[in-house]
């Protein structure tokens, strides 16, 4: 663990061996990342579509994503990710002989979401959702949904106005959906969605190592010369 003043001196350090245009992409996407809205799946069994959501969040600049294991463990898909899951931040609800599901919502709590369940039967249309407060939507299994303990716990049930006989969709086809909505509304809204300078630094340093060949060693190496 370093320090922050330590944290920008390892990425200046880290910077010289990045080429410009690639520092220039990771700081451009550094400004359009976001924790405000945070996706959540719970259970799923089909690690091609969590994959793919995944893939989605973080094409549409969401930093963490998290994954409620209960009986189904994720086995990453490497084909349907692209490597997206190399710029996130996946966070494992996967405690054992527990219901992750409270654990979850209680650490989602605490860092001042909403948690917004998606449910067809929902009265309020995700189009309807209020963006200011810090929004966590919640999916549940390809099979069942979310639990009942997801859908009596969120603080919010929401849907995605559908005008077709078919009365669900393909799970990545809703997150995309939900996702896309929320942050186009978000980023056309006066709230302050973006990552903290200190969330940044830590971030850039994240990218850099694994954007770097050997980042460790390099860092080990600069670090003792600066003692």
């Amino acid at each position: 663990m370093i320090d922050g003043k330590d944290i920008n001196r390892v990425a200046d350090h880290l910077a010289q061996y990045i080429t410009d245009h690639k520092r220039s992409l990771i700081e451009n996407i550094l400004h359009q990342r976001t924790r405000h809205l945070t996706l959540v799946l719970e259970d799923i069994f089909q690690s091609q579509n969590a994959s793919a959501v995944f893939r989605t969040a973080e094409c549409f600049g969401i930093q963490d994503v998290h994954l409620i294991e209960n009986q189904n463990s994720y086995g990453i898909n490497p084909r349907v990710l692209k490597g997206a899951n190399k710029w996130l931040n996946i966070v494992h609800h996967n405690k054992p002989m527990a219901d992750n599901t409270p654990l979850c919502f209680e650490h989602l709590r605490a860092n001042g979401y909403k948690i917004l369940a998606t449910s067809p039967s929902a009265q309020l249309s995700i189009r309807e959702v209020n963006v200011t407060d810090k929004i966590a939507i919640v999916m549940g299994n390809e099979l069942h949904g979310l639990s009942d303990y997801a859908q009596s716990q969120a603080d919010l049930k929401v849907k995605i106005p559908m005008e077709g006989f078919t009365e669900s969709l393909n799970l990545s086809v809703s997150a995309a959906i939900c996702i896309y909505e929320l942050m186009t509304r978000l980023k056309a809204s006066p709230v302050e969605w973006g990552l903290s300078q200190q969330e940044q630094d830590i971030l850039r340093l994240t990218w850099y190592r694994k954007t770097v060949k050997r980042s460790e060693l390099i860092e080990k190496q600069f670090l003792e010369s600066i003692k």
